[in-house]
């Protein structure tokens, strides 16, 4: 799993230059897979030096004018292979919940109201992902490849209705400070 497959998505959807895709990659792909803009540029270059990309060829002079690349045949094979490869579920990894059970032992000080702040980033990204699909996904538009990308985005949004659901259910489960009375 990897960045060079992400741009190869990226630039197969749409042929762009460094600064589009980076745009593009900051309002859809990044959602899922993160990449700073010199990692991106820099993995643009590896791809075109492995002849998976190349540089459209520009009607004005080079000199500071953006490039602009697409697929090439050897990009789109090696998408295709890399989509059809078996791979195995990352173990979950989170400070978060290691930093609850790391609090059984020495203490909450501070971790309620980290977790109040990590509920409202939740809820605003899910929010978010909610507007994307009324207005990117509205019914009928159900083409294989929009059933598709419509699938990713069901799973960002189920998964933050997961995190909103167990931070609310966490804090309900919070320690209250002695001398708050009882429940």
């Amino acid at each position: 799993m990897s960045l060079p497959h992400a741009i190869l998505t990226a630039l197969l959807e749409k042929p762009s230059s460094g600064l589009e895709l980076t745009r593009r990659f900051d309002k859809s792909i990044g959602y899922f897979w993160s990449a700073t803009h010199q990692q991106i540029y820099r993995e643009l270059g590896k791809l075109e030096a492995d002849g998976l990309i190349r540089t459209l060829p520009s009607e004005q002079p080079a000199r500071g004018q953006k490039k602009s690349y697409e697929v090439l045949p050897a990009g789109r094979a090696e998408l295709a292979r890399w989509t059809a490869t078996a791979q195995e579920p990352k173990p979950q990894r989170d400070a978060l919940l290691l930093r609850l059970r790391a609090a059984a032992v020495v203490g909450t000080e501070g971790l309620e109201a980290d977790l109040r702040r990590h509920l409202e980033l939740h809820e605003r990204q899910l929010a978010e992902y909610r507007e994307i699909e009324r207005r990117d996904f509205p019914p009928g538009r159900d083409s294989p490849e929009d059933r598709l990308r419509h699938l990713v985005l069901r799973a960002g949004i189920d998964l933050e209705t997961f995190w909103t659901q167990w931070l609310r259910h966490a804090l309900e489960e919070f320690p209250e400070p002695p001398g708050h009375g009882t429940r």
